[in-house]
């Protein structure tokens, strides 16, 4: 089976009202959706996470690959790739993005032949039902959705999202630069869910090593599971780690280094590109199995990327810990089966061939032009000040 064309085209994904992070509003996501083509009238599709990616691929990376084997993944990847080590050391690493949009768009395109779920050809399903957080942060108000502007309307969000879907498993960002703030919504927050809840923090590095150290002594007696980035560097970490049991993960896949620092963080938290695709991050999995170091999937990806962690997670039993997820919050999608919205925290497997999704060509439309028309969602920009970056400091209530 030839590669006859590929196209990368990056969309927008925005969510019903932004949330507050450590530097700033969360608008929504850019993504870039990959198609390939092939000479049997089959179409694969995969998802790169940033919008230089689509130059990266439709430049440079499609010219090298039409003609190619689909079903040589090997080859494709010597095609697109350099030793990993010269990218990461000598360039910058967002080639390994690209070509990890093209290599799920790959493995799309062999299920899609073989007539078999991904979650089979990665080597069968440990599980088809996959848990997933829901998501907490203080929100502004846009219309009807958000307005989550106090501890106390956090927690009277966390405790409806518990009645209406079931919900036991939560995440979220309290990082506004007061530490009062965050240590009287995680109180909140522990109530309203009930002691038998999952309880995740993230913080995007947003604390130093003395406020974070009063942050988890002060939060340590309400069963926190995890807490991400809390500090910058792994190295910060570990110097927490002398003050607070509680475990630590991370977005930064440098599991070498957590190994030297005694274990520390605890987890790794990515997504299927970052590292160059499925094949590249399954290796990576079972090292950090070989350590006793766990693994789950962040959030924030189109119904492409987001039926990719399903099968991934479905076919690794040492994936056991809830993946990220602000599902509820992304008001459009490109995918016919997009719009997930899990119950009692978990939804089912996709059953078709490959990723088991397609696309919805107006959806499709909708989300490239709102690309078009706004340009990439910055995620570090605020969209109700006047100067981008701008974060605001809300007081206790």
């Amino acid at each position: 089976m030839k590669i006859t064309a590929i196209r990368a085209t990056p969309v927008n994904i925005p969510l019903d009202a932004p949330f507050f992070w450590s530097v700033g509003l969360y608008p929504g996501t850019t993504k870039v959706v990959i198609e390939i083509e092939t000479d049997q009238g089959l179409v694969g599709l995969g998802e790169s996470p940033s919008p230089d990616c689509a130059g990266k691929i439709n430049d440079s990376l499609a010219p090298k690959l039409v003609g190619m084997d689909a079903f040589d993944m090997e080859s494709c990847e010597r095609k697109c790739v350099q030793e990993t080590r010269v990218v990461n050391n000598t360039d910058d690493s967002s080639i390994l993005k690209a070509w990890g949009g093209i290599e799920m768009a790959l493995w799309d395109l062999r299920g899609k032949a073989w007539n078999q779920p991904l979650y089979m050809l990665l080597g069968g399903p440990a599980r088809k039902e996959i848990k997933f957080t829901e998501y907490f942060c203080f929100r502004p108000k846009v219309g009807k959705a958000g307005g989550e502007m106090t501890p106390k309307a956090i927690a009277n969000y966390c405790r409806q999202m518990r009645e209406k879907h079931g919900s036991r498993c939560f995440e979220g960002k309290l990082c506004m630069g007061d530490p009062n703030l965050e240590i009287e919504a995680v109180k909140l927050i522990r109530k309203a869910i009930g002691d038998d809840a999952m309880l995740r923090l993230d913080a995007n590095m947003g604390w130093s090593i003395p406020t974070a150290t009063r942050i988890l002594r002060e939060i340590e007696p309400y069963n926190i599971r995890n807490y991400e980035d809390p500090v910058a560097t792994f190295e910060e970490m570990a110097k927490l780690r002398k003050h607070s049991s509680i475990p630590f993960s991370t977005h930064t896949p440098d599991l070498r280094r957590a190994v030297d620092l005694g274990g520390v963080p605890d987890t790794f938290v990515l997504n299927l590109t970052l590292l160059g695709g499925i094949a590249r991050t399954r290796n990576f999995v079972a090292a950090c199995k070989a350590f006793d170091m766990g693994f789950w999937c962040y959030s924030g990806e189109t119904g492409i990327g987001n039926a990719a962690y399903l099968h991934f997670v479905a076919a690794h039993q040492w994936i056991s810990e809830p993946s990220q997820s602000i599902f509820r919050w992304q008001c459009d999608d490109i995918t016919n089966e997009g719009h997930y919205k899990p119950k009692n925290d978990v939804l089912r497997v996709p059953e078709g061939p490959g990723l088991g999704v397609t696309l919805d060509p107006k959806g499709f439309k909708r989300c490239a032009d709102r690309y078009k028309k706004d340009g990439p969602l910055y995620q570090y920009r605020d969209p109700y000040e006047k100067k981008p970056g701008v974060l605001r400091r809300l007081p206790l209530d």
